[in-house]
């Protein structure tokens, strides 16, 4: 998996804290895709249960799955209700039962690209679905995001997490329905986007970035001098001028505080951020029925068709 993968579990406080959940719009359309009731599903790459908590919400018996012990612990803590926990990265999950459901959250990306549509497919039922989904959350007003981007960049080119087959923002279809459209067990896929505006803390803001894998990975002094001095890392990030490229934390409590006043009941100032869960979805070839999410289910040969979007 890799150091990113698997920097997640000595934060996942406050990534149950400050990573946004996920829409009930969104589960209607995985379930509206699947056609049929879904009792029971796995989570891949699970975490502290942001997309668990969805879909158990709607009476299924979730098995939430992760390679990260601390990160299943928190999710047991904050969703009680889950079915079973696994640790276990896709890869070494037992083939020994099927779900009706097997979905991934802002995951997939981390799992091994070899087998790993043939793993899917022996987790799924017959007329099983598989769902993936996820993206990115940005600052909506442009300035700030830019003086956020001009403080990070002595630390960090980019925070991202780069398309695995480089499809870029605006593709119509994205990763991984690019990579299911050459599957031959696959059918029909699509792609789907929700949009929503969230308002949030500035400091909130910085707990979110604090909890993205590029910044976890830095050296710990590194990453101290990162979201110290909010004020003190926002004028730095000026004198070394615009020229890098990137988002940097520091700078988002001190630059949204700059903008919405000095005084001390306005220091809790407030990011709006645009979050895109972006989803792509394929099934049987030849049907006609409307998918609605990042969802996929066995073709007409009885393999899944499947589907996901990275974001960490």
């Amino acid at each position: 998996m890799g150091r990113r993968a698997e920097s997640f579990g000595a934060e996942a406080s406050a990534y149950e804290r400050f990573r946004p959940g996920y829409p009930d719009a969104l589960v209607d359309e995985v379930l509206g895709y699947a056609g049929r009731p879904v009792r029971t599903a796995l989570e891949i790459g699970a975490g502290t249960g942001k997309a668990t908590r969805a879909f158990t919400s709607r009476g299924i018996a979730v098995t939430a799955s992760d390679p990260d012990a601390e990160m299943l612990a928190e999710l047991a803590r904050r969703v009680p209700e889950v079915a079973a926990t696994m640790v276990a990265p896709l890869e070494e999950i037992p083939l020994d039962r099927t779900y009706d459901l097997v979905f991934a959250a802002a995951a997939l990306h981390w799992t091994r690209p070899e087998g790993r549509w043939d793993r899917i497919a022996a987790l799924l039922g017959s007329a099983g679905v598989f769902a993936s989904f996820g993206g990115p959350t940005r600052l909506a007003d442009a300035e700030l995001g830019e003086a956020v981007r001009v403080a990070r960049a002595p630390f960090l080119a980019s925070d991202d997490v780069p398309s695995p087959d480089g499809s870029a923002d605006d593709d119509p279809m994205q990763w991984p329905g690019t990579e299911l459209r050459d599957e031959p067990s696959f059918g029909d896929v699509r792609r789907s986007v929700i949009e929503r505006r969230m308002r949030m803390p500035a400091a909130d803001y910085v707990g979110l970035l604090s909890t993205i894998s590029a910044y976890l990975v830095l050296p710990e002094a590194t990453r101290q001098a990162v979201f110290a001095d909010p004020a003190g890392a926002a004028r730095r990030g000026r004198r070394r001028g615009r020229h890098h490229g990137a988002s940097r934390p520091s700078a988002v409590t001190g630059a949204a505080s700059r903008r919405s006043g000095s005084s001390r009941s306005r220091a809790a100032s407030v990011a709006n951020t645009d979050i895109t869960t972006i989803a792509s979805a394929a099934r049987p070839r030849g049907s006609a029925h409307p998918p609605l999410a990042s969802c996929s289910r066995p073709n007409a040969a009885g393999a899944p068709a499947a589907i996901r979007y990275p974001t960490d």
